[in-house]
């Protein structure tokens, strides 16, 4: 019996995901949550989009589960294995950079090149942009601060003091939600639409898009705030809050190049 086992005992520092439902269910809930978009764009109600998107994320939030289990309890995310997590995250960020940049190309092939339809001036002379060194800069700063509380939990966390891991999360998830907050104030004060022209479609694209990762990072945090508390994540495999603050310091540098091209340099 000793040498059966022994035959069948894994030989390498790889996981061998398990079985899993999630990949055919997440597919199936995307195709619903697509076709019910369309469904809802050209007139039906929103029932069959809405169902769509609760299966997505019900998909997500089990099969994050599961991974986490895997790494926590099944000790199956070995070195190797957190490499490769650690690429896989790069490669997700660096399809966000390309995301982005086509937010940015629209923008800047306006600005530069102002079409005849809006008298080749920008922005329009008929938009009243936003001041740059208001609201805007407002949140740089607090976005920017939010990366310094969130290093720090990450310092606190490699040195293995938990209560300021809690501490700089607490604080970097209260900034993010001034942060949207900030925003969602901007825009109800807005003196352009979505529709008023190329300007505002862009910026709100841009804008729009940048504050959706916003939320998305704080959930992110929010759940490796939680992880931490039920004791979660050590100083040599925490490749979940890694993947969390890479995530929100690429956030913060899109915002950069938000402040600086679209409310600086891009406004009046």
């Amino acid at each position: 019996m000793a040498n059966t086992h022994d035959a069948h005992a894994q030989k390498h520092s790889y996981h061998l995901v398990d079985p899993s439902p999630w990949p055919i269910v997440g597919s199936f809930s995307a195709l619903v949550l697509a076709g019910g978009a369309v469904y809802y764009m050209h007139g039906g109600n929103a029932w069959f989009m809405l169902a769509g998107l609760v299966a997505v994320l019900f998909t997500m939030v089990r099969w994050w589960m599961d991974v986490v289990a895997e790494g926590e309890y099944q000790g199956h995310h070995s070195k190797i294995v957190q490499i490769g997590l650690r690429y896989g995250m790069a490669l997700f960020i660096a399809s966000e950079v390309m995301f982005f940049a086509a937010f940015f190309w629209a923008f800047f092939n306006a600005s530069l090149y102002p079409p005849e339809a809006i008298g080749k001036v920008w922005p329009p002379a008929s938009v009243e942009t936003f001041n740059a060194w208001d609201l805007p800069f407002l949140n740089t700063l607090i976005l920017l601060t939010s990366g310094v509380t969130l290093t720090w939990a990450h310092h606190a966390l490699l040195d293995n003091n938990r209560r300021d891991v809690i501490r700089g999360l607490s604080l970097t998830i209260a900034l993010g939600l001034i942060f949207t907050g900030v925003q969602a104030y901007e825009y109800s004060h807005a003196a352009f639409g979505f529709t008023d022209g190329i300007y505002s479609s862009t910026f709100y694209m841009a804008t729009g898009f940048h504050g959706f990762h916003v939320i998305v990072g704080t959930i992110f945090l929010i759940v490796c705030l939680g992880r931490t508390l039920k004791g979660h994540f050590k100083a040599d495999h925490h490749v979940g809050f890694e993947a969390a603050a890479w995530y929100w310091h690429f956030v913060d540098v899109v915002w950069l190049f938000l402040f600086i091209c679209v409310y600086w340099l891009g406004g009046k």
